[in-house]
């Protein structure tokens, strides 16, 4: 890249950097980018990078890939209902397990790139969202340790906005039950994008977004739109819960919600930095 370059770049991101500045950006971290090294390395300086310049990000993290090698290593074939996995007891311990070490590498990343994190995993700091036990409306199907949402504790924004303390959550309620349970990750970050006030939730996944019949992306979607795609089928499987999450946090006051493709490098500071997008944008109208 030559200095002029370089320098259109640069100039090109301070406008975002004035607006985006001490705003809450909810990140959705999973796909590709969890597993390939270059890819995690990349997206913890986009953090640090972003917490730096004055905004202040909240990581959710998935796991998925990893769950389903560590169930496939014991035997255990995973299921699926409309994107959501079904977690029986033993399921749920290999589940918690796998994202308490995901939680605390991603902590150890952003560290070691120059920023400071906590983790909030089922192992740390138990507690943060409590949550029942989901139940699938219309359906006589049981989910297991599956759990819905019901509140959030947000104390550790204290910590973000005043000590630069970048939170790092897992997936994971814990019910009045005192049982732990598995929530997806778009819902958690849809939920957590919404009760933060954010400006805006980035899903990161495996694909260049939401795409059309004939694999070509659609970068921007409405409500509207969305219905028809999920109803022709368009929309299937694993898309599902992201697109609903996305609509959710849309329709809730989230000003901009991004799909974006965490195979790119530094995909996250193209999408919040740039005026080119790597996604695809739900807007609630």
């Amino acid at each position: 890249m030559t200095p002029n370059e370089k320098s259109k770049v640069l100039s090109e991101a301070l406008p975002y950097i004035k607006k985006f500045f001490g705003k809450t950006i909810v990140i959705k971290f999973g796909g590709n980018a969890m597993v390939d090294a270059k890819l995690k390395r990349s997206f913890a300086k986009d953090v640090v990078l972003l917490k730096l310049v004055g905004m202040n990000p909240v990581i959710i993290h998935g796991g998925g890939p990893q769950i389903n090698d560590s169930l496939d290593a014991l035997g255990k074939k995973p299921s699926f209902v409309e994107g959501i996995r079904v977690t029986d007891e033993e399921t749920m311990g290999i589940v918690a397990n796998v994202l308490n070490e995901i939680n605390k590498e991603i902590v150890l990343l952003i560290k070691e790139n120059g920023g400071d994190a906590n983790s909030y995993s089922n192992k740390n700091k138990i507690g943060i969202i409590k949550a029942k036990k989901l139940q699938v409306q219309g359906k006589l199907i049981d989910l297991g340790y599956v759990g819905e949402i019901l509140s959030i504790d947000p104390s550790f924004m204290k910590e973000l906005k005043d000590d630069g303390i970048i939170p790092i959550i897992a997936p994971i309620g814990i019910g009045s039950d005192n049982k732990t349970y598995n929530i997806n990750a778009d819902v958690v970050a849809s939920k957590f994008s919404e009760i933060l006030n954010a400006e805006k939730l980035v899903l990161m996944t495996n694909t260049k977004g939401v795409l059309d019949k004939k694999n070509n992306l659609i970068t921007g979607l409405i409500p509207k739109e969305i219905k028809k795609l999920i109803e022709d089928g368009t929309i299937s499987e694993g898309m599902l819960p992201k697109i609903n999450s996305a609509v959710h946090a849309a329709k809730h006051e989230v000003n901009t919600v991004h799909i974006i493709d965490g195979r790119v490098e530094h995909a996250l500071l193209l999408e919040i930095l740039t005026d080119q997008g790597v996604g695809t944008l739900i807007k609630d109208q």
